[in-house]
């Protein structure tokens, strides 16, 4: 049994005073370690489907289910412990240390304490930015936000971590360490669904799809390269 599985899944949403068409009886299956990214244009659906899979939303038509429980019954127990969305919209004001809003996302699940500062400092650790907790939110470069958007993640101990564009807002020279990390914790056995914006956010996924007009077409298992760490790029062409 895959730990995510869409079945048939038919879903609607308004935008702009009209009506448009996200999926129309697609199906799509998720195993444990899995990385797998979604690519398509701005009002595609990229966001829509985080938003199925997450639980926040349920399907006009089909199944979502986690781990062999519907979403539509059980997502309110499971959407922030075993399953995480990680958004770089965060809720701690600007001025606030980066480590805060580790916290407070701890804080919301009941842990509190010494466990907390151990929990966040270990994420912070984890995405290569033990530093970050202490710099205020609205020094972070766009880097700096997604590498906390994981850390919040991370430090609730998920099977399946969302993304909504990594690498939106990074730097071109820092992009692939953020797809090697994503990469990383997937090989580490957590499951990660990231939407991206263009082609080369797909590079060493597992299952790479686009999605449009309601379809996902999609590739095999690791049918892409791996990414190409820039450091390893640097010294080539040195």
């Amino acid at each position: 049994m895959s730990l995510l599985d869409l079945r048939t899944v038919r879903k609607r949403r308004s935008s702009g005073g009209r009506e448009v068409l996200v999926l129309e009886n697609e199906s799509l299956s998720i195993d444990a370690g899995e990385l797998v990214a979604v690519w398509g244009l701005r009002g595609s659906g990229r966001t829509s489907l985080l938003r199925l899979v997450a639980g926040i939303d349920a399907p006009d038509a089909g199944t979502v289910r986690f781990d062999g429980r519907d979403l539509a019954e059980h997502g309110d127990r499971i959407l922030g412990r075993e399953i995480v969305y990680c958004q770089k919209a965060f809720r701690t004001a600007e001025s606030q240390p980066a480590i805060d809003e580790v916290l407070l996302g701890l804080l919301v699940n009941g842990i509190t304490g010494k466990e907390a500062r151990t929990r966040a400092g270990e994420a912070l650790e984890r995405v290569g930015s033990g530093g970050l907790g202490r710099r205020r939110v609205c020094e972070l470069d766009g880097d700096e936000r997604t590498r906390l958007a994981l850390a919040n993640g991370l430090a609730l101990g998920p099977r399946l971590l969302l993304i909504d564009e990594p690498v939106a807002g990074v730097d071109l020279h820092r992009r692939d360490e953020i797809l090697l990390l994503l990469r990383s914790l997937a090989d580490e056995g957590i499951a990660v669904l990231m939407t991206v914006g263009d082609w080369t956010g797909v590079t060493g996924a597992d299952q790479s799809f686009s999605i449009g007009d309601g379809e996902l077409r999609g590739s095999g298992k690791r049918a892409l390269q791996p990414v190409v760490d820039l450091s390893l790029r640097r010294q080539a062409s040195g």
